[in-house]
């Protein structure tokens, strides 16, 4: 059984930084695409940032909205998927999930594409 479990959510002031973590386990190939999402009230699900997971890749894909400003990373020893977020902004407050998904999901981060899903962990960014 697939499961993910995100934490390291909370609240922040404008400008300041957070780090999520995934837990990720029951999903044990090497070649697959983990990523990181968000949903704002009222507002449908972002992509956020993707990483392929196997070896010998590294490439990773970011949302024009967090290039330069987010970083995501994956500690394969640990299962643990990470999200550095720096310089946060109000526009950044929004339920924050990771997911799992085939290699080929990475390049477009399109919700439809992620069959697994972690419950979520809230981030809020105030002025």
């Amino acid at each position: 059984q697939v499961q993910l479990v995100e934490s390291g959510g909370g609240s922040v002031q404008a400008g300041g930084s957070l780090r999520l973590s995934c837990a990720v386990s029951g999903y044990t190939s090497n070649n697959n695409c983990v990523a990181w999402f968000r949903q704002a009230p009222g507002k449908e699900r972002e992509g956020v940032a993707s990483i392929y997971t196997g070896g010998g890749y590294g490439n990773t894909y970011y949302a024009d909205s967090v290039k330069g400003r987010f970083t995501i990373s994956r500690d394969n020893a640990k299962n643990t998927l990470y999200l550095d977020m720096n310089s946060l902004k109000p526009e950044d407050t929004a339920r924050y999930y990771c997911a799992a998904a085939p290699i080929y999901a990475c390049t477009f981060l399109r919700t439809a594409d992620f069959r697994y899903w972690g419950e979520g962990t809230q981030v809020t960014v105030s002025t």
